[in-house]
């Protein structure tokens, strides 16, 4: 079939076609070998012409090992060959313990391809493909592969689905019946059965961080005035002595700061009620009684105003108000740094964070305050914050132990739905779990002994390009990108548009699963951001079947074209029948 070789260029070898021997049929992407003097080195057929066969060197073989690439080149005297079943199993890799069942080839008559685990689950990983393409049932049977191999027992992996339709529901259900050792765990913010969990988020677990991203912090203003917030709400989260001290302080320093302003009287007794009607204690209230000599007065009525445009009660309220003022008790308070509260505790300490010194005065930061407010009051008053509502501490690590944890087993899925989340909302419950996620990894002593895999479905709508760096100095998944490995917290990314992902997240990524992409925009961003990438695995991507894909990166050889099983079972990603449904 191989005759002599006519041409080498850089990376292409030219070989004459003998047509006197047997014709192999369905010689693209064929293995071939160029032997000569004990040097083989790999080629696959790129074009076949009349007279004429093009072929890509792909790397050497040296023992029984491969290494990519290309260095050295066959000399015209090589001798040319199809590979052999040996050289086909070191690419296509073997049936071992450490390696997993990934799909079948569909050019050497459909023989397994497995790859190493370590190579290809402890490095991040992207799925990619057009709708349709296979993505979900690809993702779902390898994870189904994961429990199904009998070589060992995955008790111990943890792997998180961020499902944006509730789709892998379906796939993963029945994961007991492989092993009664393995639990799947479905988390949804609306249980629909027995069987589904309740999804909430520890509001109280949250950095200053994540209440930016909460409240949709835009300005860095607005970060000054959420970490005041979160600071008084934790020091309030006590309600001891000295919490209420801290109250009154604010209260009564707010008070007299409008008192002492070039404001009317009518225009400071509005602003001092309002501050009474949104922060108010037993000391500081409406109804409030205040002791003069002889006399006493209700709080409210403290601010008549006499002929003269004055309060009548001031050197009465002046009095008052000095006794609780105490400029040295947020110096003296321990702040706790594990504190309870709820969204509406938030909301309180908002009020107090707005009356203090300094925020009073700055109309930009008044105004970038009520923004937040805003934000912050429409979550309490609408479904979502229902995502937020639990009733009693619990730290960090053993909220994660809630999520893993089902029916007193360990669950090796965790599968959390956002189906039915607002985009935004949803963005930001992404990144605070993957970033609780990463800061319990990096606190570990023993690095990486508990990894976590961070399925991410739909992620071009969460792992993009956003305000973080601008405004937090950081992207949480741009970190997990570049630190995640050795603490053992890996991206596994699935999308339909890779040109809208993360750049810095993508650069990082070592392998890649790609199903059929016809999007030119999509394939030219795959080739600009993986310069190792051949032109011609980009040119199969266009053409693929569905529930075929090239697989390349560190748990690979080389590029591999895989046909991938049917997982059993599916998950809920098949359209719609349109003909049954419009039959009635």
């Amino acid at each position: 079939m191989f005759g002599k070789i006519i041409n080498i260029t850089d990376s292409t070898i030219v070989v004459e076609m003998n047509k006197n021997e047997v014709v192999i049929p369905n010689l693209m992407n064929l293995y071939v070998i160029f032997e000569e003097n004990n040097n083989k080195l790999l080629g696959e057929v790129r074009t076949v012409l009349s007279d004429t066969i093009q072929i890509d060197l792909k790397g050497e073989f040296i023992g029984e090992k491969f290494i990519a690439g290309t260095i050295r080149k066959p000399s015209l005297s090589s001798n040319v060959r199809v590979i052999n079943d040996l050289e086909l199993s070191i690419l296509l890799g073997q049936n071992t313990e450490s390696n997993i069942y990934i799909g079948k080839s569909p050019i050497y008559k459909e023989q397994n391809i497995y790859a190493d685990i370590n190579d290809l689950f402890s490095n991040h990983l992207s799925i990619l493909g057009n709708s349709g393409s296979g993505k979900s049932c690809s993702v779902s049977r390898i994870v189904q592969n994961i429990f199904l191999n009998k070589n060992f027992l995955t008790y111990n992996a943890n792997l998180f689905f961020f499902d944006a339709y509730g789709e892998y529901k379906n796939a993963f259900k029945s994961l007991s019946e492989i092993n009664p050792n393995y639990q799947y765990k479905f988390l949804t913010t609306n249980p629909v059965d027995t069987t589904d969990g309740k999804f909430v988020i520890p509001i109280f677990l949250l950095s200053v961080d994540d209440l930016a991203l909460l409240l949709q912090a835009t300005e860095h203003s607005q970060i000054t005035i959420i970490e005041r917030m979160y600071k008084l709400v934790r020091i309030f989260s006590r309600n001891d002595d000295n919490a209420k001290k801290l109250k009154n302080h604010l209260i009564a320093k707010a008070i007299l700061n409008i008192m002492f302003s070039n404001q009317s009287s009518n225009a400071k007794k509005s602003d001092i009620f309002e501050i009474i009607t949104n922060t108010n204690t037993d000391e500081f209230n409406l109804k409030t009684e205040i002791q003069g000599v002889g006399y006493t007065r209700i709080f409210s009525e403290c601010f008549g105003i006499d002929r003269n445009g004055e309060f009548g009660e001031s050197i009465l309220l002046n009095e008052y108000l000095n006794k609780f003022v105490d400029d040295s008790l947020e110096r003296t308070i321990t702040v706790p740094e594990q504190a309870f509260f709820t969204l509406k505790d938030l909301a309180i300490a908002l009020n107090f964070t707005l009356i203090g010194e300094g925020f009073q005065e700055n109309k930009i930061i008044q105004d970038a305050a009520i923004i937040l407010k805003v934000r912050l009051n429409s979550i309490i008053n609408s479904p979502n914050s229902a995502y937020f509502n639990l009733n009693e501490y619990v730290n960090l690590e053993n909220y994660i132990s809630s999520l893993i944890m089902n029916n007193n087993k360990r669950s090796q899925i965790i599968n959390i739905n956002l189906e039915g989340i607002d985009d935004n909302l949803a963005k930001v419950l992404v990144k605070i779990i993957a970033k609780m996620l990463f800061d319990f990894g990096k606190s570990r002593t023993d690095k990486a002994s508990i990894p976590f895999h961070l399925f991410i479905e739909e992620a071009h709508r969460y792992v993009v390009k956003d305000n973080d760096v601008f405004l937090l100095g950081y992207n949480i998944f741009e970190r997990i990108a570049k630190e995640g490995r050795k603490n053992g917290v890996i991206l596994d990314l699935i999308s339909q548009r890779p040109v809208e992902l993360n750049e810095t997240v993508i650069s990082q990524t070592s392998n890649f699963l790609i199903l059929k992409i016809t999007h030119p925009k999509d394939l030219e961003y795959i080739e600009k951001m993986l310069p190792n990438i051949s032109g011609d695995v980009i040119d199969k991507l266009n053409s693929l079947q569905a529930g075929t894909l090239v697989a390349f990166g560190n748990a690979f050889k080389i590029p591999l074209l895989i046909k991938m099983d049917m997982p059993n079972p599916t998950p809920y990603s098949a359209n719609c029948d349109v003909l049954n449904r419009w039959k009635g």
